[in-house]
């Protein structure tokens, strides 16, 4: 497996840090990934959010493409419905240059109904908007004077330079949560990328086959918080409270959604001092090398997964604590399951 982390940029008031210096801390933790071997760095997009959970990617991935010049920097997911596909495919493609052809753009259709609400966006529209928007970025990036007539984009006669530096395109991933969109990335030829909920990988690969494409040649990413630390005490005292404030804010917008099975029970979320000894606690990663080593193992056997995506830089944690821990981990676990 392809070996990353994700990052959020949240920077949450019990714990708040001045803005510039907690974004200086997330982009000095990165190129810290970097030279330890980890393959790739995602990002991942909310807007409105107290918490300061990042809004805007794609600056902060050109940040990260300056600093860097190996790791892998994509975005798990950027939320399409929000973003004008030209703008976007201009944006990616500045990346791309500027990363010397390392970006991978994932997007999903969002789900939180406070931001579809706010931008005035009918939440119905979400799918369109996605389907839609991809498929004229995709566009932009392979072909020359694109004409294209929407329902929510239209542009004629166009084509954007410069030119994307990995051709024909930068990977596009589409995260999944449901049958339609796991059958829609399937049907569009789109990596796919697995957030919560029940594991879309099998549907996703036998979609692939009934579309007339090779399952073997598209990658499926998987999100698992994982932390290492000399103790299991330790491990659950530095993540504890951090992975309340998380799951509880994501429980909140997930059981209003209510998209997938599973999301309406996510409100009922165990205090800090619980969750180590609940059921969140199984599908985590938390503990001792050897403890985290165990439960890859036993993920590597159950999941389908080219790109394992890790939770480790949790929100209000300590930027220096997560850098120890990804050190830990890719020293004493990273080996074992990493594809060079």
């Amino acid at each position: 497996m392809k070996m990353g982390v994700m990052f959020d940029f949240r920077n949450p008031k019990p714990w708040r840090k001045p803005n510039p210096e907690f974004y200086k801390s997330q982009l000095d933790e990165i190129v810290r990934m970097e030279e330890l071997g980890f393959d790739n760095c995602w990002l991942t997009e909310h807007h409105f959010v107290e918490d300061g959970y990042n809004p805007a990617t794609l600056p902060v991935a050109a940040a990260i493409a300056a600093r860097t010049s190996r790791i892998r920097i994509g975005t798990f997911v950027l939320l399409m419905p929000f973003h004008n596909p030209v703008r976007l495919a201009e944006d990616v493609t500045s990346i791309d240059i500027l990363s010397n052809g390392r970006f991978d753009l994932g997007v999903g259709q969002g789900y939180r109904a406070g931001e579809f609400s706010a931008l005035k966006i009918p939440r119905r529209e979400r799918a369109p908007r996605m389907a839609e928007g991809i498929e004229l970025v995709q566009r932009l990036f392979t072909e020359e004077n694109v004409t294209f007539d929407g329902r929510f984009t239209q542009v004629e006669n166009m084509t954007i330079y410069p030119r994307p530096v990995q051709q024909p395109s930068p990977p596009i991933w589409i995260g999944c949560r449901t049958e339609k969109a796991t059958a829609r990335a399937a049907r569009m030829g789109f990596h796919m990328m697995a957030t919560i909920g029940p594991d879309p990988a099998p549907s996703y690969r036998a979609a692939l086959k009934e579309a007339g494409r090779d399952p073997s040649a598209f990658n499926i990413a998987q999100l698992r918080m994982v932390y290492t630390a000399k103790t299991t005490d330790q491990a659950w005292e530095e993540t504890a409270p951090h992975l309340h404030h998380m799951l509880k804010l994501y429980g909140d917008w997930l059981s209003e959604a209510n998209d997938a099975e599973g999301d309406s029970a996510m409100s009922e979320i165990p205090s800090p001092e619980k969750l180590r000894y609940s059921p969140y606690a199984e599908g985590m990663m938390i503990g001792t090398p050897d403890e985290v080593a165990r439960k890859m193992e036993k993920f590597r056997k159950e999941y389908d997964c080219s790109h394992f995506v890790m939770g480790t830089q949790m929100p209000g944690a300590d930027p220096v604590k997560a850098t120890r821990a990804l050190e830990l981990f890719a020293k004493e676990v990273m080996p074992s399951f990493q594809t060079k």
